[in-house]
């Protein structure tokens, strides 16, 4: 899960291969968008309104946020299968995703 402080939304991403975007103020779901299989992280950039979510089938699904209540999908990035957590920094605005892709540990790095 992944928080929007300021407008109040909270993205989760769903085994049901959907991100919810929800109000956190009232509960009330917002939009619900598709992602890959086996969700295991999910991220969000203020600066650029950027939302990403990481699944176990190899895919991290990028949704910009248009407006509180409107979201539009940016890309679906590939990746190695089973490589399903990441982490975003926010000071670079760059995802930190580890593989281990041909036996060989190593951290992706997705950004500007």
């Amino acid at each position: 899960m992944a928080i929007d402080r300021v407008n109040h939304r909270l993205f989760i991403g769903c085994r049901s291969k959907v991100m919810a975007v929800v109000n956190s103020a009232t509960g009330n779901v917002i939009a619900t968008l598709p992602i890959g299989d086996h969700v295991d992280a999910s991220a969000f950039d203020p600066v650029t309104g950027l939302i990403f979510n990481s699944t176990g089938e190899g895919t991290i699904d990028v949704f910009h946020q248009d407006s509180p209540d409107t979201y539009s999908a940016v890309q679906r990035i590939p990746r190695h299968a089973g490589s399903k957590t990441m982490a975003l920094n926010s000071k670079t605005h760059e995802l930190l995703v580890p593989s281990n892709e041909s036996g060989k540990f190593q951290i992706l790095l997705f950004g500007n």
